[in-house]
């Protein structure tokens, strides 16, 4: 069959939708750019907010009637029954699928409407199973999936489940197969990788290390770590981000600047835990860039503690702050505190104000960087021709111009400009 597959959300998602890519073309299926050219189409979706459901929908309708239609990923987890309501499609899947994507594409080509969410929870593809990469320098590995907390407000853990890890073993020999096929910048990612291994004895520290005493050029970029995660191990991971062959770039979602709010969402850290292991890895690694996540309008969210999410970000000053607006989701806690729910106005108002904030702070943060040298490598191509995108080892996002294919390489470059969200440079001949 003419298969098309396109997969939305996180990094983790669309490792998974590699995989049902490679799987389906060693079964004999040819996998297509363009869901008009293809006789099946699977759609491998996020779910995580309320208006990511409602764009994941509006994509699903337009899925041309007299094709095939598969809806895999977070999505027929967790909202099955609007999917039924509202949907039509011939077969459903959870996250995740990996080779079991071509059967279910045999019994739906066969005429069987079919469901298969009986294993989503507990499913953990082998990382050695053929993928078709989206890019072919940039190797995503999904170390574990699910994750140890409960968060009020995520319906990924219904999608996801609990915690399952791979081996170090696994993981190590997956990256180095990758590394022999041209891979260069790695993705380590899952739900939480900080969480990592605490269900088969391990942890994330010593999966880093076994990664870093492999021989090669690359590149590793950590994926989300909660705080609760990162405390126990907080030495040791400072320590083994200073490897060279690790990213200084760590991604901590604080999610609010206010106690009460993270107790109520349910986060296992206090404000001051995260400010202590920013504090900690920023004296470990003073180029370092940090990333946070801030959720705005949160149930019972006074104006007061909106303030303290205001000022833990004067304060802390991340490189990237991920702002959402609160959706409450299906089946979740949060979802129950109807009577505490901030007005949706008064909700774009705070995220708008987040927004401008942290804008004023990463352009601040980013003008330190010109007239930066150094290397980057270039791991995408720009969104106007012949532009491309780098990353140096603080993994910022820098612009360079050329008519030349860059990509894969390594350049020396000078930063000459700043922008909030990336930097402009100069290659150095």
């Amino acid at each position: 069959m003419h298969i098309f597959i396109r997969s939305f959300g996180c990094s983790t998602n669309l490792a998974d939708g590699e995989v049902m890519a490679g799987c389906l073309v060693e079964a004999g299926h040819e996998v297509v750019g363009r869901v008009c050219d293809a006789d099946l189409a699977i759609y491998n979706t996020c779910a995580v907010k309320g208006p990511t459901e409602n764009r994941m929908i509006s994509a699903l309708r337009q899925i041309p009637t007299d094709k095939k239609a598969v809806v895999a990923g977070c999505l027929p987890l967790v909202n099955l029954e609007r999917l039924s309501r509202e949907i039509r499609f011939d077969g459903v899947v959870g996250p995740a699928a990996g080779s079991k994507i071509v059967d279910i594409v045999r019994r739906v080509s066969d005429g069987e409407r079919v469901v298969a969410l009986d294993e989503a929870l507990c499913s953990k593809p082998d990382l050695m199973l053929p993928r078709i990469r989206l890019n072919p320098v940039v190797g995503m590995i999904p170390v574990n999936y699910g994750c140890l907390g409960s968060c009020a407000y995520c319906c990924v853990t219904f999608a996801r489940g609990s915690l399952r890890s791979h081996s170090v073993e696994k993981v190590v020999e997956k990256l180095e197969k990758d590394l022999d096929e041209g891979v260069r910048e790695f993705w380590i990612t899952s739900q939480d990788t900080a969480s990592y291994g605490r269900d088969i004895g391990t942890n994330l520290v010593k999966l880093l290390e076994s990664i870093c005493a492999v021989g090669g050029d690359f590149m590793v970029r950590v994926g989300m770590m909660t705080p609760s995660s990162v405390m126990d191990i907080l030495e040791e991971l400072v320590e083994v981000f200073r490897s060279s062959h690790v990213f200084r770039f760590v991604h901590l979602p604080v999610q609010s600047g206010n106690d009460q709010v993270l107790e109520r969402m349910r986060r296992f850290y206090s404000v001051n835990d995260f400010r202590n292991v920013v504090d900690r890895f920023r004296a470990g690694l003073p180029d370092m860039t940090l990333s946070t996540d801030v959720i705005c309008g949160f149930p019972g969210e006074s104006e007061k503690a909106f303030e303290d999410t205001l000022h833990l970000i004067s304060e802390v000053k991340p490189d990237v702050v991920n702002v959402s607006k609160f959706f409450p989701r299906p089946k979740t806690p949060a979802a129950k505190m109807a009577a505490e729910f901030v007005p949706l106005p008064e909700t774009k108002r705070r995220s708008s104000e987040v927004t401008r904030l942290f804008r004023k702070v990463a352009f601040e943060r980013n003008q330190r960087w010109v007239g930066w040298t150094g290397d980057i490598f270039v791991d995408e191509a720009g969104k106007i021709s012949c532009s491309w995108i780098g990353r140096n080892f603080a993994y910022k996002p820098i612009i360079v111009r050329s008519g030349l294919r860059l990509l894969g390489k390594t350049l020396r470059v000078k930063v000459v400009k700043a922008f909030s969200t990336y930097l402009e440079a100069d290659i150095v001949e």
